[in-house]
């Protein structure tokens, strides 16, 4: 079939640094050759300075065009519409790289000019929602037009090698030296820290802070992968509905242990003094599934911190543990594919199951909602952290 993708927000930063990058791979590796990518912008955009700046390739030069529109005008979605003149057995990939907040508007200009057919696919960037609420009502918003088949919603950490080598671990788990529950696991820590700051992400860092930008999403979708009952007959289509099962088992966070800092300086970099926005978090959850009853499942996430990297560490009650490290697997084989080579590979072939469900999503704000609200009603100043910190040093 073959697959046009419309990309908007090409120039943007994802665009540049993530997206084209990944569609070069895609390119090379020849498995896709009807794919062709059209780039939606305010404005002219040269096509080849681009992709070549963004590539150092020519590859994607002749499989790219532009096409200028004004996104708060409906009458350009519809030309956009007859441009891309889908045919039968053709399909559209559409990607918003844009705030959620555009992403909403853009969805709904799509619907009212009919590019919402069933060979027509929406691909999101996270967050989605900043609250319950707000996910209720992105999710309520999408449905008007399109059936949850048709919306792709992406955690690049469940495309990561971290995540598919725990599924693969989980496939053999019974027959393993261990027994994947309580039985066995003594606890279960899933970690992503990063040596840098916020750099030049002031606004958006502020709005959202490190419980909404990793602990919801991210981290959460990895505890789902762990905590999953695999039990009976298992094909890899039935993973999003059995993450949701474990999300479903979690108990609602207690406020009581969570455990939020900031780096010193940070109210500096974004220019307000007194800001209650947390660039740590750590959460400490527990599950009312019997296969994991007592077992203490721990998320972790910071900024500026001593190392950069992404793990999940199981220990058992025998002193021995299992650590999947995003780092460790890569160096392993350098020619594992990157998570968004991985993300849109999927979305073209129309395989969702590292794509996150709006049950999923739901249950996942249900979950930190005790958290923040504790922590909005909170205004005693956030405990400090020095750059470079470890992990054990703030908690």
């Amino acid at each position: 079939m073959k697959t046009k993708l419309v990309i908007f927000g090409i120039t943007g930063d994802l665009s540049r640094r993530k997206l084209l990058p990944a569609l070069k791979e895609i390119v090379q590796s020849g498995e896709f050759k009807d794919l062709s990518i059209v780039g939606v912008s305010r404005r002219d955009v040269h096509v080849a300075e681009l992709v070549e700046t963004a590539t150092n390739s020519e590859i994607l030069t002749d499989l790219t065009t532009i096409f200028t529109m004004d996104l708060a005008r409906a009458e350009d979605y519809v030309r956009l519409r007859h441009y891309l003149d889908l045919q039968e057995d053709e399909q559209a990939l559409i990607y918003l790289s844009v705030p959620p907040s555009a992403a909403a508007d853009i969805v709904d200009f799509l619907g009212l000019a009919g590019l919402n057919t069933n060979n027509v696919k929406l691909l999101f960037e996270k967050p989605f929602g900043f609250d319950l609420a707000s996910a209720q009502d992105y999710i309520e918003r999408t449905g008007h037009y399109y059936e949850e088949a048709q919306i792709y919603r992406i955690d690049h950490y469940m495309a990561k090698e971290v995540a598919a080598e725990v599924i693969r671990l989980r496939s053999n788990a019974e027959s393993s030296e261990h027994q994947w529950g309580n039985v066995s696991v003594a606890s279960v820590d899933i970690i992503a820290t990063e040596k840098i700051g916020i750099e030049d992400r002031a606004t958006f860092y502020e709005e959202t802070g490190a419980l909404r930008d990793f602990i919801q999403g991210h981290l959460m979708q990895l505890l789902s992968l762990v905590l999953m009952d695999l039990k009976g007959p298992f094909t890899i289509s039935d993973i999003a509905s059995r993450r949701f099962k474990a999300l479903e088992q979690l108990n609602d966070a207690n406020p009581a242990d969570a455990k939020r800092a900031q780096y010193e300086g940070y109210q500096e970099e974004v220019k307000n003094p007194g800001s209650q926005t947390e660039t740590f978090a750590s959460v400490l959850l527990t599950s009312n599934d019997e296969r994991w009853l007592g077992t203490p499942l721990r998320l972790t996430t910071g900024k500026n911190l001593d190392h950069k990297g992404s793990a999940i560490v199981i220990r058992y009650h025998d002193g021995t543990e299992d650590s999947f490290a995003e780092e460790k697997i890569v160096a392993k084989d350098s020619k594992l594919p990157d998570a968004y080579e991985r993300v849109l590979v999927e979305a073209i072939r129309g395989r969702k199951y590292i794509f996150t469900t709006s049950p999923e999503i739901l249950r996942s704000w249900e979950i930190v909602t005790p958290i923040q609200k504790a922590w909005a009603m909170d205004n005693q100043p956030l405990a400090l952290y020095k750059p470079g910190s470890t992990i054990e040093e703030i908690l």
